[in-house]
């Protein structure tokens, strides 16, 4: 007897408050944790991806309907969890927000999965089909061997770049991320040969390896990345690629070569802060040991590479004044680093951050889960220790004028060119610094467009 059929609806939500980031769809990568979901779905059910950075929700039927969110966009995932609850059908939802307030989330949806749903998604569609699903399934941390490979089959075909991930968890404790939380502190890579096997079978010529740290901390981890790379380059796979990784990065010429040699355009950095009672502050460890005054020469070896640099900056820490944020500027503006992040401070739940602003009651914004739209790394959402409130939004929008306008733009584009001696590259760090211009300016100045050096 043939199995019943049954339909399966995934949601990727858009928070609906800052949407000047999806402006740039060449900017933004595909939903991963739901390509996942639907690979471990078993062939009695159609599974269908509705993905709010290309399409407004419009109602459609299913058996049940899965979400993945981020805090900024969870409340997104609420609303559309009442509309189905509404029309009695079950919704899950997972991702980190959820797994880090589940009982929260269980006010508008009918089960949470914390933590890594791989391992327990076979279940939670075994309890649907006999009617027994639970409140809370919990995921366990496993060896990243045999992972499944992500349905893009069902990724809607607007996307520009491609994703992969080949290790997850973090020995890092910063105390703004929740990484180390979410998914451990071990760090768990993935064989070499099914990177690689993955890497091949991505369609898109421009790659986002997802990993918080590709490179991770140790020989061992560096020497897993050579072998993906000369991989890759045996194999002649021509794409593009950018990837995160930690300032230890500088430390291995040769790991660098090898990467540009099999096509790592970008290296988002976690700089944080120029000074050190800034990083000591917020524990950045590995920046503390690889030392300050060494960061420029981290850049430099990049960019003989022919690799740019994507520097990502906090304002707000908690040592931050006005000034020392007009000194972060004006380093970060004289440096020569290719293409900039500069974010708000922001307590997500689940980090050491939160919880020590919520024990000194510094949370300026707790009508939850409406005020969770707020938490975008791009609104000050607590009280700043050495600051107004007020005045530290008028620093730092003073600053991101300064950085995001086109004229800077511009110029660290053409300084890009010289120091990294490739067009393609620049390009790179062009579209990404375009991409932050739309994100902190929507609606203020003209949109800019991230080819328009180009035509």
């Amino acid at each position: 007897m043939a199995k019943k059929r049954y339909k399966l609806l995934l949601i990727n939500p858009l928070n609906t408050r800052r949407i000047g980031l999806i402006r740039d769809i060449e900017s933004i990568y595909p939903p991963m944790s739901l390509g996942l979901l639907a690979a471990l779905t078993p062939d009695n059910w159609d599974v269908e991806i509705l993905d709010e950075n290309f399409e407004r929700f419009a109602y459609r039927e299913a058996d049940l309907v899965g979400f993945t969110a981020l805090t900024s966009s969870v409340h997104r995932s609420y609303e559309l969890a009442e509309i189905y609850r509404k029309n009695k059908i079950p919704s899950v939802i997972g991702g980190i927000h959820a797994s880090m307030m589940p009982q929260e989330a269980l006010t508008y949806v009918d089960t949470v999965v914390k933590g890594e749903a791989e391992n327990i998604w076979p279940q939670v569609i075994k309890d649907f089909e006999t009617g027994k699903m639970q409140k809370i399934y919990e995921g366990k941390l496993l060896p990243m061997v045999d992972s499944p490979k992500p349905r893009i089959d069902l990724y809607h075909p607007g996307y520009t770049f491609g994703s992969i991930q080949t290790t997850r968890g973090c020995p890092m404790r910063c105390e703004f991320c929740s990484v180390h939380t979410f998914n451990g502190t071990k760090y768990r890579p993935r064989p070499v040969e099914e990177v690689v096997e993955e890497y091949a079978l991505i369609p898109k010529k421009k790659v986002y390896f997802i990993d918080d740290n590709l490179v991770g901390y140790s020989k061992t981890s560096a020497e897993r990345i050579k072998k993906i790379c000369r991989l890759i380059i045996k194999s002649g796979i021509k794409k593009d690629w950018f990837c995160s990784a930690s300032m230890n990065i500088g430390q291995d010429e040769e790991l660098i070569e090898l990467m540009s040699g099999a096509g790592c355009r970008m290296i988002f950095l976690g700089i944080e802060s120029e000074e050190v009672e800034q990083l000591q502050s917020v524990h950045k460890d590995m920046n503390l040991k690889i030392g300050v005054d060494n960061f420029s020469k981290i850049y430099d070896t990049l960019h003989k590479y022919r690799i740019a640099v994507l520097g990502a900056f906090i304002f707000g820490l908690d040592t931050d004044t006005a000034d020392s944020i007009r000194r972060r500027t004006d380093y970060i503006l004289n440096s020569s680093i290719d293409a900039i992040q500069t974010t708000i401070l922001t307590p997500l739940p689940g980090t050491l951050l939160y919880k020590r602003f919520e024990k000194e009651k510094r949370l300026l914004y707790t009508d939850y889960p409406a005020d969770w739209e707020r938490y975008s790394f791009s609104e000050v959402v607590y009280k700043p220790k050495l600051m107004e409130v007020r005045e530290f939004e008028d620093v730092v929008r003073e600053s991101w004028e300064r950085i995001y306008n086109e004229k800077a733009i511009g110029k660290r584009f053409i300084k890009s060119l010289k120091t990294t001696r490739d067009s393609e590259t620049a390009r790179w760090a062009y579209g990404s610094n375009v991409q932050y211009h739309n994100l902190f300016f929507e609606g203020k100045y003209e949109h800019l467009d991230a080819g328009k050096l180009f035509r």
